[in-house]
C-alpha cells in the first residue's frame, strides 16, 4: 500500500523552512505589502509552509499572489506579451506561444515518480529514489527563479464543494503557464482554505522554465512526489510538462482514488459530454481515449459538451455514477481540427470573441495561425517553432503534430457551463473506451456485464502519438489512463472492479467500446483509408444513447452486443444525412475471429506480467476466447452479424 507523507518532504528539505513562524517571517521579508495582504486570506499552515519553502528554494526577485480577479488576469496576459512568452496574433484575444524545438510533448523519459525505497510503481512508469531526486532538485532548482517573478495561484480541480474536487496551488515563473492555468482551472483563492479543510488534502506544483534555452532541455525534469503530493518541473516550457495541475495532479488524484477511496471514487482520463435523446432527454457520457484517438472530437459531438480530457467520478447517494470535470478549459490537439469535423471549436479559433493561446502552430504572413489538416488552402510561408517555413520544404510539416489550443470551455457553442459548475456532478449513463485499432474491433459494441466493461477499458491499445516524446509503435493504454497511473496496474485494475462492482452503484451505466480506426484494407476492401468518417461519431453515440434507455435492441456476440443494421441506417439518415449501405455495415461489424483471438492473447500475455492482476479479468478473456473458437468452428473465421 502507498503511504502518504512518508520520507523526507523534498520541498521542505530544500527550502529549509520548518515552522509556521519561520514561514511567516520569510513571507513578510519577501512579499511587498500588497501581496502579503493578499496572502493573508490563506491561513492554512501547511499551505503557507509550502509557499514559503518554494520561495526559499527558488529565490525569486518578486512574488505575485494571483487572486483570479480580472485585473490580475489582465496583468498576467500583459506580462506574458512583454516577456515574449506569448505574441499577439491578428485576431484580437489570440496569442501564439512557441515551445522550445526539443520540448514539444510530454517528456516521458525525463518524467519520474519520486518513490521511497519500498514503494512500487506502475510497470509503465519511471521512478527515482527519493534521495536521488532530492540531490537533483537541490542542485538545479535552488535559485532557479533569481531575477524572475514567482506567480502563486490557488485553484480547484473541479467545482468548489464537489465530493471529488481537490484544491491545488500553482507556483511558476512562467506567465504562459499562469495564463493557461486561468483558462483551464477554477481560481478558488477565496475558498481555498475551506476546500483544503473539506477535502483533507491539496496538491502543490512548482515550476520554472529556468534559462529557457535548448541546450538546457536535456537536464529538464518533471517529478511527481506522490507521498507529499508535490510536483517539481524545470527547464521545460511545453504545458504538458509545466502546468502540472493537469496530468501531474491527475496522477495524484488517481492515487487518492486508489489508496484513500478505493471502490468509492475514480480519477479518469475521460471526456464528459451530454447527448440529447428522444423527448429532449439528456444522457451524459464519459469516455476514455489516448491522445490522438478522437477524444476531443467525440466530446464536442455532444449537445452538452462538458470537458474533453479528465473526469473525477464517484457513486452518488442515489446509486448513480456521477462525475465532474476538474477543468473549465480545453488544451486540445489541433492537427486535423477543421470546420467539417469540429464546427464548434473552429468558430472559437476562426471568429472573434474568444481568448485563445495557440502553441507550436504556423503563423502565416497575415498573423493567422495555421495547422496541418485545418481544411483551408495551404499557407505559402510563415513562422513555426523551428523558424521560417515555406511550402516547398519537403517533409517538413507547417505545424507540429502536437500543436495545441488553450481556451475556456464556455466559449464553445455547445458547452453547458451551468452543468459543469454543479458540485452534484452529472449522472453518467454511458462509459466508453476508445483506441486505435486498424483491423480488429468494430466501431461500437457494448459489454454484457460490468466485469466485461472493465475488461474493455483494460484492453485499450493505441499507436504512440506526438503528445509523447521518445515513444513509438503500438502501446498498451489500459483505460487510456495507464501513463498517469502511478501505482501498480494490478492495483488499479482491482480499483476498477471494486468501483463498478460496488453494490452501492444500483443504477450502473452501460460500458462500451469505440473504434474509429478500422481500415478498408484490413476488411478486404480494395480502397484505402478508414472505413468511417469523423462525423460518423454522431451515429455511434446516438445508438449508445438509445441503447442505454432500452429504445433499441442489440445482437449478442462473444465480444459483446452489436447494433442492428436497421437502427444504424436510420440514425445515419437522421443525424448526418448519409447513406449507410449494408455492405459497409458488414465490413465494420463482422467478427474477424482470428484477429479477435490474437488480440485477447496479446492482452492475456501482457496482463500476465502484472503481479497480482485480478482473475476476474482473465475469466472475461477466457470466456470470450472460448466462445469465439466455438463460433469459428460453426461459422468460419469471418462471421457477419446476420449469421449470429
Amino acid at each position: 500500500m502507498m503511504e502518504f507523507k512518508k520520507g523526507v518532504d523534498i520541498l521542505s528539505a530544500v527550502g529549509g523552512i520548518a515552522t509556521i513562524e519561520e514561514a511567516q517571517n520569510l513571507l513578510k521579508e519577501r512579499l511587498d505589502s500588497e501581496h502579503l495582504q493578499r496572502l493573508d486570506v490563506i491561513r492554512h499552515q501547511e499551505v503557507l509552509l509550502k509557499i514559503a519553502n518554494a520561495i526559499s528554494m527558488c529565490a525569486p526577485e518578486a512574488v505575485y499572489i494571483h487572486t483570479g480577479s480580472e485585473d490580475d488576469c489582465a496583468y498576467v496576459r500583459q506580462m506574458s506579451l512583454e516577456k515574449g512568452e506569448e505574441q499577439p496574433l491578428a485576431m484580437p484575444g489570440h496569442t501564439i506561444h512557441f515551445d522550445l524545438p526539443e520540448d514539444q510533448g510530454r517528456m516521458v523519459n525525463q518524467t519520474f515518480y519520486i518513490v521511497n525505497e519500498d514503494e512500487e510503481v506502475s510497470s509503465l512508469a519511471k521512478k527515482e529514489v527519493r534521495e536521488h531526486s532530492l540531490v537533483y532538485i537541490r542542485e538545479h532548482m535552488r535559485d532557479i527563479m533569481r531575477g524572475k517573478t514567482m506567480f502563486v495561484g490557488f485553484y480547484s480541480r473541479g467545482p468548489v464543494g464537489a465530493q471529488t474536487s481537490i484544491p491545488a496551488i500553482e507556483i511558476t515563473s512562467s506567465t504562459y503557464v499562469m495564463h493557461s492555468a486561468e483558462l483551464l482551472y477554477r481560481n478558488c483563492y477565496a475558498d481555498f482554505d475551506a476546500e483544503v479543510t473539506r477535502r483533507g488534502e491539496f496538491f502543490t506544483n512548482v515550476h520554472s522554465e529556468g534559462t529557457n534555452r535548448s541546450e538546457d532541455v536535456p537536464k529538464a525534469r518533471i517529478y511527481m512526489d506522490r507521498s507529499w503530493q508535490t510536483t517539481f518541473s524545470c527547464y521545460c516550457t511545453y504545458a504538458g510538462n509545466t502546468l502540472l495541475m493537469k496530468k501531474g495532479n491527475h496522477r495524484f488524484a488517481s492515487d487518492s482514488a486508489l489508496y484513500k477511496y478505493n471502490g468509492e471514487e475514480l480519477s479518469e482520463h475521460m471526456f464528459i459530454t451530454g447527448m440529447t435523446g428522444p423527448g429532449g432527454r439528456s444522457t451524459f457520457f464519459a469516455g476514455a481515449a489516448p491522445s490522438g484517438c478522437g477524444k476531443t472530437t467525440t466530446a464536442m459531438v455532444g449537445d452538452d459538451f462538458i470537458g474533453d480530457d479528465l473526469a473525477q467520478m464517484w457513486i452518488g447517494p442515489d446509486g448513480t455514477l456521477r462525475a465532474v470535470n476538474p477543468e473549465i478549459g480545453i488544451f486540445g490537439i489541433l492537427e486535423d481540427v477543421n470546420l467539417e469535423g469540429d464546427p464548434y471549436l473552429m468558430r472559437c479559433l476562426r471568429q472573434p470573441g474568444t481568448e485563445v493561446i495557440f502553441s507550436n502552430v504556423l503563423v502565416d504572413e497575415q498573423g493567422k495561425p495555421r495547422w496541418t489538416g485545418d481544411g483551408e488552402p495551404p499557407a505559402d510561408r510563415g513562422v513555426n517553432f523551428q523558424g521560417t517555413w515555406t511550402r516547398d520544404m519537403v517533409g517538413v510539416p507547417m505545424s507540429h503534430p502536437n500543436s495545441r489550443c488553450t481556451l475556456k470551455s464556455e466559449a464553445v457553442g455547445n458547452h453547458n457551463k451551468a452543468v459543469n459548475a454543479d458540485p452534484a456532478g452529472m449522472v453518467i449513463r454511458v462509459v466508453t473506451y476508445s483506441g486505435r485499432d486498424a483491423d480488429t474491433m468494430p466501431p461500437v459494441w457494448v459489454a454484457e456485464s460490468m466485469d466485461a466493461g472493465v475488461a474493455i477499458g483494460a484492453s485499450i491499445v493505441s499507436k504512440a502519438t506526438a503528445a509523447e516524446i521518445g515513444t513509438s509503435g503500438v502501446n498498451r493504454q489500459p483505460w487510456a489512463n495507464a501513463p498517469f497511473v502511478a501505482g501498480p496496474l494490478a492495483n488499479y485494475l482491482d480499483a476498477q472492479f471494486n468501483f463498478y462492482g460496488n453494490p452501492k452503484m444500483t443504477k450502473a451505466p452501460i460500458m462500451a467500446g469505440l473504434n474509429y480506426f478500422l481500415t478498408r484494407e484490413a476488411r478486404g476492401d480494395r480502397g484505402k483509408g478508414l472505413l468511417g468518417e469523423k462525423r460518423d461519431v454522431h451515429v455511434w453515440l446516438g445508438w449508445l444513447e438509445l441503447y442505454a434507455h432500452g429504445d433499441v435492441q442489440a445482437i449478442a456476440t462473444p465480444i459483446g452486443l452489436l447494433p442492428k443494421y436497421e437502427d444504424l441506417k436510420k440514425l445515419f439518415t437522421e443525424k448526418i444525412s448519409k447513406d449507410y449501405p449494408q455492405s459497409l455495415y458488414d465490413m465494420q461489424f463482422s467478427l474477424y475471429i482470428d484477429n479477435l483471438v490474437s488480440r485477447i492473447d496479446l492482452q492475456q500475455a501482457a496482463w500476465s506480467k502484472e503481479p497480482g492482476a485480478s482473475s476476474r479479468l482473465f475469466n472475461v478473456y477466457a470466456e470470450q476466447r472460448a466462445a469465439l473458437l466455438v463460433l469459428r468452428d460453426a461459422k468460419g473465421s469471418v462471421v457477419a452479424p446476420r449469421d449470429l
